[in-house]
């Protein structure tokens, strides 16, 4: 991280990446669970080999290592849901959809912290779906099931995302490290092996059958899994919340350019009336005050 010095460059640069996740996952041949146990093999790999290069310990504690457990079921969680929806409604709106985990994030922060939501939080989230009524249509029942079940799923991946967010960050509340490597290291290691079990569970293979494939699932874990959460958690310390917001804007929005660039989606007015709201609904979202809570995008 210290060749490149401005924090913002690599706020943005760690949101571009991450934002080609839904890309890799179809380029490539395989299973969904299968690319989500490579994504964080091939990530949680690259950060070890950073750990051993670099000699840095781990130094965990107790509690931490009980965190890391829980932030690598729900990791698990995330990406199981968010693989099989982006197969349901492609790469843009499944990524739109798991970035509603920011008003997950709000209602835990007032249930659990008594916080109080700020009038531009209130007025997100009916904004947010408004948006989401504009890209799926008002008449759900007229929609086609496999729609239907992607858009689900992708709910479901905002609820295990912001899950994940929250053990995160009780986890970094008790660490010493500026930059979480060490714990997104272990949670990438725990999240494997169990995304493995999960694939086999399944009756599933993790066979790669091509070189292809192989280029595109280690893009994924190295770039976007190791790479991107690295340049983000790096600079978090060194923005501002609405940088930050901003940041988890950039991501969903480059989501969807990649589907329209890549895989030709076509989408009408309407639908991206839709997708401008909810964006501009997230950005809202994720403003948060100096007391409450932080998502890491």
């Amino acid at each position: 991280m210290k060749i490149i010095h401005s924090s913002r460059v690599r706020l943005f640069i760690g949101a571009a990446l991450i934002s080609l996740s839904p890309v890799w996952v179809t380029l490539v041949d395989v299973a969904p669970s299968t690319s989500g146990f490579y994504r964080v093999l091939f990530g949680g790999a690259a950060l070890v080999v950073y750990l051993l290069a670099t000699r840095r310990r781990l130094h965990l504690s107790r509690r931490a290592w009980r965190l890391t457990l829980a932030a690598s079921f729900f990791l698990l969680l995330d990406l199981w849901f968010w693989h099989r929806s982006i197969i349901y409604i492609g790469p843009g709106l499944s990524t739109l959809l798991a970035n509603f985990q920011v008003f997950i994030m709000l209602i835990a922060g007032i249930v659990f912290l008594r916080q109080i939501p700020r009038p531009a939080q209130l007025i997100a989230v009916p904004l947010a779906f408004l948006g989401l009524a504009l890209i799926v249509g008002f008449d759900w029942e007229s929609l086609p099931g496999d729609y239907r079940i992607g858009v689900l799923l992708g709910l479901l991946t905002a609820v295990a995302y912001a899950a994940y967010l929250l053990t995160l960050r009780l986890l970094r509340e008790s660490s010493t490290f500026r930059v979480p490597t060490r714990e997104m290291a272990v949670v990438s290691v725990f999240c494997a092996a169990m995304m493995a079990v999960t694939v086999l569970g399944e009756g599933g293979s993790l066979a790669i059958t091509s070189y292809e494939d192989l280029g595109w699932l280690i893009a994924y874990g190295v770039l976007s899994h190791c790479m991107g959460w690295l340049f983000i958690a790096s600079s978090l310390s060194e923005v501002s919340a609405v940088e930050a917001g901003l940041a988890l804007l950039f991501q969903p929005i480059l989501s969807f350019v990649w589907d329209v660039a890549f895989f030709d989606r076509q989408m009408t007015i309407v639908e991206l009336v839709g997708a401008s709201i909810a964006l501009v609904a997230i950005y809202l979202g994720s403003r948060p005050s100096s007391k409450q809570i932080q998502g890491t995008g």
